[in-house]
């Protein structure tokens, strides 16, 4: 019995000798992001958590915390800088602000669906983007996709015109605001945590959301009209300290990259199934889709693409490489 303890014990040194870490290095690691524990980001989150513990012999532990409960996605940016934070999923929306790049993401009416964006992600565009993010203390490993953005409105939104001085629940970025501004609406900025309150007392008419997130948060409580605009895609990039990652060994990020790369095929899958699943809920649920006039909102979506590709030419890039898929 000693004899088969001891041979299970080298078996083991062995395994975590081969991939870089030793017996004594067992590190205790947190993933912050900001979506709810039903969300495919959530998913990823916990795959990649999975995954490397397996890969690296029990040797790295992440802990994952969704709904910001490690700060806002700023708030992590520097606890990451500091090391405090080794892994997050940042919405590309919230790490535009560092990477000008990374709104191009956002251009309304470039990607036909997730599966559309998932293969742009894995392009030359896609992939400078997150190098660039090490000028900000991340290492961008990969990203991942929530569903298609559609609109959730109180009263039926059948087109353009019925967004009218409406108060739109929009994420806070530049590309965001141009959007619902040509489509006549007031984009309005807020926590999902309040969106819900906010329906209520109809201090928002309608919220710019995924699938993913209505489900989970069960928005159509409050709002029940569904438009599905697909008018854009909503990835998140998967980043890593780049303190924690420059202290670590060549066999170390071997081993994370791989898992990543992993999570992030499989999250695609996850979102792209995810998309039908939340829908058949939500409407099971009593949500109403909404027929509408898709040509009413697609008018005023190549102004605004028009702008950002002329503005940056990374974002040019991905416009170009996305179309050549």
């Amino acid at each position: 019995m000693k004899t088969d303890f001891r041979l299970a014990r080298l078996g083991t040194v062995a395994a975590l000798a081969a991939s870089g870490l030793s017996p004594a290095s067992a590190q205790a690691l947190k993933l912050a992001h900001i979506t709810p524990p039903t969300h495919v980001w959530h998913q990823v989150s916990e795959k990649i958590a999975t995954d490397l513990a397996a890969a690296s012999g029990g040797r790295m532990k992440i802990a994952v915390s969704p709904l910001q409960k490690l700060g806002n996605e700023a708030q992590v940016v520097n606890l990451m800088q500091a090391g405090a934070v080794q892994f997050a999923v940042f919405t590309v929306g919230g790490l535009a602000n560092r990477e000008e790049s990374l709104l191009g993401w956002s251009l309304p009416y470039v990607f036909k669906d997730v599966a559309h964006a998932a293969r742009t992600a894995q392009g030359p565009a896609a992939r400078e983007m997150l190098k660039r993010l090490e000028a900000s203390g991340l290492v961008g490993l990969g990203y991942t996709f929530a569903g298609m953005r559609h609109v959730l409105s109180l009263q039926p939104v059948a087109s353009a015109k019925d967004l009218a001085n409406k108060k739109v629940r929009a994420f806070p970025s530049p590309v965001y605001n141009d959007w619902w501004l040509a489509n006549g609406a007031a984009p309005t900025a807020m926590p999902l945590s309040e969106v819900a309150p906010s329906l209520t007392t109809k201090l928002l008419d309608a919220v710019d959301i995924d699938l993913d997130a209505l489900v989970g948060l069960k928005f159509y409580q409050q709002a029940p009209n569904l438009t599905l605009t697909n008018h854009m895609a909503f990835p998140g990039v998967i980043a890593v300290s780049k303190k924690w990652w420059d202290a670590r060994s060549e066999a170390e990020r071997a081993t994370i990259r791989k898992v990543v790369a992993g999570a992030e095929a499989w999250g695609v899958q996850v979102a792209v199934d995810a998309e039908t699943a939340n829908l058949k809920k939500a409407q099971a649920d009593g949500t109403k889709v909404v027929a509408f006039d898709a040509a009413s909102f697609r008018a005023v979506a190549a102004p605004v693409r028009d702008k950002y590709v002329a503005r940056n030419p990374l974002i040019a890039d991905l416009f170009k490489q996305a179309q050549g898929l």
